[in-house]
C-alpha cells in the first residue's frame, strides 16, 4: 500500500517498493539476420551474468594523500553456460559457432535483454541491444547433460531500444522510434 509524505509542504504517494526478479531480465538472441531479426528467447541456460568490468584511471596528486579514480570506459561481458538442448535455435547458433571454430564477424552473436520491470509509456519495456563475441570455455563437463560455458564479450556500443513481448514471451520485437 503506498503511503503520504510531504517534501517542501507539498503533499506525494510514495511508490511502494518491489523486488526485482532476475527472472524480470531477459535475454533473447537474433536467430535471424540483421535485416530481419528474429529475437528468440535464451531458455535453459544455467548462467547468464554481467560483468562490467570497468577500466579505470587512477592517478594521485602531489597535493592529496590519496588516489582520485575515474572510470573511462567498459568492457562487458556475459559468462554463460547452458545445457544443450536440440530443436532450440539459440543452443543451435551457439554450438554452431563453438564446434566449427567460427572466428571474427563468424563469431557475433546480437543479444537483447528486456526488462519487465521498466515498462515503457507508449508500451512495451526498456531493453539493451549490443553484439557481442562467443568465447568459448568449456563443454562436456556433465554426465547428465551436454553443457557449453563460457562469456559473451561486448563487440561494440549498446542501444537502449523499447521492445515488445508475444504472448508467450519466446520472441521479443524492437519497436520502431
Amino acid at each position: 500500500m503506498a503511503s503520504i509524505f510531504y517534501e517542501g509542504g507539498i503533499k506525494m504517494a510514495e511508490q511502494e517498493e518491489k523486488l526485482v526478479k532476475r527472472s524480470d531480465k531477459i535475454a533473447f538472441l537474433n536467430t535471424g539476420t540483421a535485416e530481419e531479426p528474429k529475437y528468440e528467447r535464451m531458455r535453459k541456460f544455467t548462467e547468464l551474468s554481467n560483468s562490467r568490468n570497468p577500466q579505470e584511471y587512477s592517478r594521485q596528486y602531489v597535493d592529496r594523500d590519496g588516489e582520485d579514480t575515474d572510470v573511462t570506459g567498459f568492457s562487458p561481458e556475459k559468462g554463460f553456460a547452458f545445457d544443450e538442448y536440440s530443436n532450440n535455435p539459440v543452443h543451435k547458433k551457439i554450438v554452431d559457432i563453438i564446434e566449427d571454430e567460427k572466428k571474427g564477424n563468424d563469431a557475433i552473436v546480437d543479444i537483447l535483454v528486456v526488462d519487465k520491470s521498466r515498462t515503457v509509456e507508449a508500451g512495451g519495456y526498456e531493453a539493451r541491444r549490443r553484439n557481442y563475441s562467443v568465447i568459448a570455455d568449456s563443454d562436456g563437463d556433465e554426465t547428465n547433460a551436454y553443457t557449453y560455458s563460457g562469456s559473451f564479450k561486448s563487440n561494440g556500443e549498446f542501444e537502449k531500444v523499447t521492445a515488445t513481448l508475444d504472448e508467450k514471451e519466446l520472441i521479443a520485437t524492437i519497436k520502431k522510434q
